[in-house]
C-alpha cells in the first residue's frame, strides 16, 4: 500500500472529476459507485472531459490511453484495500458517507488515509463513526475539478498532522493548491459562499433585479467570473440548499436561513445545469 494508488467513491460529476486528475497526475486510480452502469458512464464522462482537455491543449494527446489506462472502476468497496488514499465522494449525507466510512474502515490498512470531499459534513463527526479519526480528512474539491485550482483541506479535531501534510503533497501532485482550515461548518468556502449565493436569491425573490441583472452586476461591478445564480446552477441548487440548511442548523443564525425561492426551487426540481433548468435554461444540458 503506497500513495501512488488512489480510490475515489461515488462516480458523479465530482468524483469523476477527481479520478481523472488522479489518473492524469500518474496514480492509479480506482473509482467505485453503487452499480456497473453509473461506474461505466463515470469512465466514459472521464474520457469525454479528457478529450475535452486534449482538445484545449491541457493534456498530451500522446498519453491519452496511458491516462485512461490508469482508471480502474469496481462496485464493491472491499476493492479499495490497497489504497493509500480513498476519497469519498458520494452524495451530501452524513449517514450515506458515515457507512461508507465504516465499510472502510473494515476493508483498508490502518494506515490507509480517509478523505471526503464533502462541502459542508463535519469531518470531526466523520471521523467519529470509525476507528481511525486521526487518518480522517476532508479533501474539498472545487467544481470543476479539472479547471478549479484550490483543495480546502480540513482538519478534523483529530487528524493527525502528518494526514494533513500526506492530502496536501497528493493535491500538489495532482496540480492543485491546498489550502488548510480548521473544521467548522461551512469551512470557508462554503460559509462565505453560500451566504452570497443565497442573498442573490432573496434579490430575485424580492424583485429588486432579474436573476440576468444580479449575475450581471456581480460579474461587470465584481469582477467575478461568474454571477452567483448561474454558479449555483452549475453547484446544484440542491447542494446549495443542503449547505445553507447545514449552517443554519449548526450555528443558527438567521443570517444563514435559506431563502424560500430556494427551497421551491429545489422541491420544483429545478436544481440547475444538472436538470436542464435552475435560475438559467440550459437546453443543450
Amino acid at each position: 500500500m503506497t500513495l501512488s494508488r488512489v480510490g475515489v467513491v461515488g462516480a458523479g460529476q465530482m468524483g469523476c472529476g477527481i479520478a481523472q486528475i488522479a489518473a492524469v497526475a500518474g496514480f492509479d486510480v480506482l473509482l467505485t459507485d453503487i452499480d456497473g452502469a453509473i461506474v461505466a458512464d463515470g469512465l466514459a464522462t472521464i474520457a469525454a472531459s479528457l478529450d475535452r482537455q486534449i482538445r484545449g491543449g491541457a493534456v498530451d494527446a500522446a498519453d491519452r490511453d496511458a491516462i485512461l489506462g490508469r482508471v480502474s472502476t469496481s462496485t464493491r468497496l472491499s476493492d479499495h484495500s490497497d489504497a493509500g488514499l480513498v476519497i469519498e465522494s458520494a452524495v451530501e449525507s452524513f449517514e450515506i458517507k458515515a457507512e461508507i466510512f465504516r465499510q472502510l474502515d473494515d476493508f483498508c490498512p490502518a494506515a490507509t488515509i480517509l478523505a471526503s470531499n464533502t462541502s459542508s459534513i463535519s469531518i470531526t463527526r466523520l471521523g467519529a463513526a470509525g476507528r481511525r479519526p486521526q487518518r480522517v480528512v476532508g479533501m474539498h474539491f472545487m467544481n470543476p475539478v479539472q479547471v478549479m485550482r484550490l483543495v480546502e483541506v480540513v482538519r478534523g479535531l483529530d487528524t493527525a498532522a502528518a494526514t494533513v501534510d500526506a492530502v496536501c503533497d497528493v493535491a500538489r501532485r495532482m496540480g492543485k493548491v491546498p489550502v488548510t482550515c480548521a473544521d467548522h461548518p461551512g469551512f470557508v468556502s462554503n460559509r462565505l459562499l453560500m451566504p452570497m449565493i443565497n442573498e442573490a436569491v432573496f434579490a430575485v425573490a424580492e424583485q429588486v433585479a432579474t436573476p440576468e441583472a444580479v449575475d450581471e452586476i456581480m460579474s461587470l461591478g465584481m469582477n467575478h467570473p461568474m454571477g452567483p445564480l448561474a454558479l449555483a446552477d452549475l453547484i446544484g441548487l440542491d447542494n446549495c440548499l443542503a449547505v445553507m440548511r447545514a449552517l443554519h442548523a449548526e450555528l443558527g443564525d438567521p443570517k444563514y436561513r435559506p431563502c424560500p425561492l430556494l427551497v421551491r426551487m429545489v422541491d420544483a426540481g429545478r436544481l440547475g445545469r444538472k436538470t436542464g433548468r435552475g435560475f438559467f435554461a440550459y437546453p443543450e444540458d
